[in-house]
């Protein structure tokens, strides 16, 4: 089964701070998370897998964002889990409607995600990506 959050319904506004105070929008991962196409990258992982079989998977922001942070930062896979559960900008750029104390899944959970998202998705995914950033280089 597929989850997805679509991304109009993830704002910067309404991400709820256990701090009390707004998220900075000029913050680097706050701006990369409203540059990137969730959208079109959300298909493109959802491709290969099953809508109305298995048990529901992740939410494919989650996957995505926590892919993303894991090659910008080059993290291992426990580094990466501890840094999105530490940091608040880091779990909004993953997709969540608020700061949470645990870490988004085991880190041996990465292993399958790599194997389900394949050489071809991948790549589909690095063009679109680099696409996107041309796009924004031009203005």
């Amino acid at each position: 089964m597929i989850r997805y959050t679509p991304q109009e319904s993830l704002s910067f506004a309404s991400f709820e701070s256990a701090f009390g105070r707004p998220l900075d929008g000029n913050n680097r991962w706050v701006k990369l998370a409203q540059a990137l196409p969730w959208d079109e990258m959300a298909k493109i992982y959802t491709s290969q897998l099953n809508a109305r079989m298995g048990r529901p998977g992740l939410d494919a922001r989650l996957v995505l964002g926590c892919l993303l942070v894991k090659h910008y930062l080059g993290l291992s896979d426990r580094d990466t889990l501890s840094m999105i559960q530490e940091n608040i900008y880091l779990q909004f750029f993953v997709g969540y409607r608020s700061f949470e104390l645990a870490a988004p899944f085991d880190s041996s959970l990465f292993v399958t995600l790599r194997k389900r998202m394949g050489a071809h998705q991948f790549d589909q995914l690095n063009r679109l990506i680099i696409e996107k950033a041309q796009q924004i280089k031009k203005k």
